[in-house]
């Protein structure tokens, strides 16, 4: 049983045979904006839930909250960052691209356990969602996320899709059973008509502009301005009367778009970016600014014009457009005199070139020249308060800007007086995530110079500051695993999962610990749930292949390798694994092909000198393989597990080549490793 995928954005009536889980849902942007397939899910689901699942839903509230903001007077907030009390200035974090994909997996598991508790006798249900071409970014990601992950069987998703973005295409061909709408005879108009357009038809203005049937859209046009305008007006005040947040998002600023009056324009538009940006709806928030900056010209509102310009600015360059975020931000600077705006159009522009997504288009000095622009105006800012924290976060971006140049002890001092200024310029209590981010980073410069028992206070003192945001869990557990404190490590990542809709770092991270430990069983659960919630997440690939090849399972672990290439072409460890399966296959020629590739790629990856040494043996090569294991030896010595197995195997090669005592050596420095091993043991004995 697979989903299916009408090639319509409506869909054609007989192709669903299941029960519908409600009636089918309308996912045009153009309703509701970020998550308005989602919403209406949830909506439908939620109350429901609450009476039969309460500690479901609580289980989900961020997830909940966020893709259905009108619900969160019925969902109270169980997981909340301190962020959500403080004045928007205060909220400096912007949540990262990849937050949307948290949410996704967590609707997928509110989901998924909801329908599971719901399961009768009915037989299998459908989920329709139409107009997914016109979907935002938040939903057709939804939808990605739900056809890999949910059994048809359970729910079958119907999804109507003309022509879908890459992403949920690649989704819809692997997941979901293509058809094609039924085609009914031509209209008098002479449109072709599908089989499921009936019944969809009514006012284009009442309808927020969803459809364009010619016989709704038709009429519309023939109207005169001033009357498309006054309906427009009427609409949005109608939307607006509700109280509701979601077409504030969507439909109201559409209407004030085409209602023809400026003042309501801004405010709809400044409402919709700033909400979508604080959600981390980056595309949104792109699509949203670019729309109100064709409309808006600076001098209707200087603030909200530079407010609206700064988010989608900032939105295009979360989303990999950095080309299109410098050009707003030079647009800025030919317009803007304000001291501070300059200072955050220079830091931004900073930002850009040192995160770009691209690493060849990384330029560390054209930033370092940006940022010290930025502070140069934040310096000189008379306010003393004022200039403690725009020139505390200037300094900050220089830190990360220099630290990228090599130059981490000026990155150190650089965070230190931005702390210095928050704690002797701000209020008491003022400006707690940017005094919270400080410490953190202090604290990641800390340890990057071979001082991590000295940043634990820090990243400590910034989770005690903020205990629901994750993050700082994850870099807190991976500094006590290096600190050897894998017991507290786990406990962190742990943490991280709890206050967190589901994301791949803390199991990928925990399942390290869990290797090391022995516990393979454990390590393998938790790498693929972390492939599972992001099989873009590559590095996971490389630990779940090398424990697969490890297990013999040698199948699987080319498959890992192969995904992984695809997603990181040339990553050594692949390589590495690639080779060790074809020479436990017994094709060494190709294992010998992808070995030189790691070695080449990464000469001091010890792991693929080991292999390269097993493959040099077993194709009758002693003295090549006593040469790339000695290397693996010399990379090896603070991984005792490799380092073992390096000097186990250089002692067979060596016995081979008659070095008697070399071997031995080899063996008795094994034997330190690891002294109750049976194999050395009996190595030594059978060379006495």
């Amino acid at each position: 049983m697979r989903h299916l995928w009408i090639r319509n954005p409506h869909r054609a009536d007989e192709v669903v045979t299941s029960q519908l889980l409600l009636p089918p849902i309308d996912a045009h942007r153009r309703r509701c904006g970020p998550y308005t397939a989602a919403g209406a899910l949830l909506h439908a689901l939620v109350p429901g839930a609450l009476e039969r699942r309460p500690d479901l839903v609580a289980a989900h509230d961020i997830e909940i909250r966020t893709a259905a903001p009108d619900l969160c007077d019925m969902v109270p907030a169980r997981r909340q960052s301190i962020a959500a009390g403080l004045p928007r200035p205060q909220r400096i974090l912007v949540p990262a691209p990849r937050r949307t994909l948290r949410i996704a997996n967590g609707l997928a598991e509110f989901l998924r356990d909801y329908l599971r508790d719901q399961a009768g006798s009915d037989g299998p249900r459908a989920l329709v969602v139409e107009q997914v071409d016109q979907a935002d970014h938040t939903d057709r990601e939804l939808l990605t996320v739900l056809l890999r992950r949910l059994d048809p069987a359970l729910l079958t998703l119907v999804v109507c899709a003309a022509d879908p973005d890459p992403e949920l295409a690649a989704a819809l061909r692997q997941y979901a059973e293509p058809r094609e709408p039924r085609v009914r005879a031509a209209g008098p108009d002479g449109d072709v008509r599908f089989v499921g357009d009936a019944g969809r038809l009514g006012d284009y203005v009442e309808l927020d502009g969803t459809c364009d049937a010619p016989e709704v859209r038709e009429p519309y046009e023939r109207m005169q301005p001033g009357e498309r305008a006054r309906r427009h007006r009427e609409r949005a005040d109608a939307l607006a009367s509700t109280g509701l947040v979601a077409p504030r998002l969507g439909a109201i600023p559409y209407h004030r778009e085409h209602g023809g009056d400026l003042r309501a324009t801004i405010d709809a538009f400044a409402f919709a970016v700033e909400k979508c940006l604080v959600e981390g709806f980056h595309h949104a928030v792109a699509e949203l600014g670019e729309r109100a900056l064709r409309i808006i010209e600076r001098e209707a509102d200087p603030a909200a014009w530079w407010r609206i310009l700064h988010s989608t600015a900032s939105a295009l360059g979360a989303t990999e457009r950095e080309d299109a975020a410098r050009a707003l931000f030079d647009l800025a600077r030919r317009e803007i005199v304000d001291a501070k705006d300059r200072a955050t159009a220079a830091y931004a522009t900073a930002m850009l070139l040192v995160r770009h997504h691209d690493p060849a288009r990384r330029d560390a000095d054209e930033a370092l020249a940006w940022i010290n622009e930025a502070v140069a105006l934040t310096s000189l800012l008379p306010d003393r308060r004022v200039r403690a924290f725009h020139l505390g976060f200037d300094l900050n971006g220089k830190a990360l800007v220099v630290s990228r140049r090599g130059r981490l002890t000026e990155a150190y001092r650089l965070v230190e007086e931005a702390i210095e200024l928050a704690e002797r310029d701000l209020d008491p209590g003022e400006h707690p995530i940017h005094r919270l981010v400080l410490r953190a980073n202090r604290a990641q410069l800390t340890a990057m110079l071979g001082r991590p028992d000295e940043a634990l206070p820090d990243l400590t003192a910034a989770i005690e500051a903020d205990p629901r945001y994750p993050d700082y869990y994850i870099d807190r557990g991976n500094l006590l695993c290096r600190l050897g404190r894998h017991d507290d490590a786990v406990a962190d990542y742990e943490t991280a999962m709890r206050v967190s809709p589901p994301f791949p770092e803390p199991y990928y991270n925990r399942a390290e610990i869990r290797f090391a430990a022995g516990d393979h069983e454990g390590a393998l659960a938790d790498l693929d749930y972390a492939l599972e919630l992001d099989p873009g997440f590559a590095v996971a690939y490389v630990n779940r292949a090398g424990l697969l090849a490890g297990a013999g399972e040698y199948g699987r672990a080319r498959d890992d390798a192969e995904r992984g290439l695809a997603l990181d072409p040339g990553n050594a460890h692949l390589l590495c694994v690639l080779g060790q399966v074809a020479t436990a296959e017994g094709r060494h020629a190709e294992a010998r092909k992808a070995l030189d590739a790691a070695v080449d790629r990464d000469p001091g990856l010890a792991s693929a000198w080991a292999a390269r040494g097993v493959l040099a043996f077993e194709t009758d090569d002693p003295e090549g393989a006593v040469a790339d294991l000695t290397r693996a030896v010399e990379l090896g010595e603070e991984d005792a597990g490799q380092l073992f197995t390096a000097l186990f195997n250089r002692a067979v090669a060596l016995r081979a080549l008659g070095r008697q005592e070399q071997a031995r050596a080899d063996l008795l420095r094994a034997l330190e490793l690891a002294p109750d091993d049976e194999d050395v043991r009996r190595a030594l004995a059978a060379g006495s």
